[in-house]
């Protein structure tokens, strides 16, 4: 059984990407899971806290969580034409200390994805991802992109995928990242 570990970027209760997290755990192809992580209660980087009190437990379990799996899924929302500073914030903590950067992300699978309410998905903050994971020593999947644009259009009030069309490219953006990771 193939485990994916994913990451909405979005700490808001309606975050379109954390619904398309939630579609994507529904269309994950046989022999592979998808399990949902989150970023919820991972304080501001701090190196004196760091220093003083250690890592702090939803960071350690976060880390242990991704070490778990086979690949990594960010669903990331694009703020000001880049990642989200909560969500680089969690990848900054979870990259800490050093010697842990191998253990969590090494040669990892990782794939990205992201719903906007905009025009153009979340293409530049997919982009701003990819020094953070080469930094990181990350093995990005680059055999398709998923950019949901007019996220508005594509859930429903209660977060479901309505959008048919959608939900084939979700599916078949799935099966490659999966043959990726396998």
């Amino acid at each position: 059984m193939t485990k994916i570990i994913g990451i909405a970027g979005s700490l808001r209760a309606g975050s379109f990407n954390a619904a398309l997290l939630r579609a994507a755990a529904g269309l994950m192809p046989g022999g592979s899971s998808l399990e949902i992580a989150t970023i919820k209660g991972i304080p501001l980087y701090d190196g004196d806290v760091e220093a003083s009190e250690g890592i702090p437990q939803a960071v350690a379990a976060l880390k242990d969580q991704i070490a778990a799996g086979d690949g990594l899924l960010l669903v990331t929302p694009e703020y000001n034409n880049a990642m989200p500073g909560v969500f680089k914030n969690a990848i900054d903590w979870l990259s800490r200390p050093p010697a842990d950067i191998p253990r969590v992300f090494g040669n990892r699978p990782v794939a990205i994805m992201g719903a906007s309410p905009g025009g153009f998905g979340t293409i530049l903050a997919q982009n701003a991802w990819l020094p953070v994971l080469r930094t990181l020593g990350m093995q990005p999947w680059f055999g398709g992109r998923l950019f949901v644009s007019r996220a508005g259009n594509v859930f429903n009030d209660a977060g479901e995928m309505t959008d048919e069309k959608l939900q084939a490219q979700l599916q078949q953006f799935l099966h490659g990242f999966v043959d990726f990771v396998n």
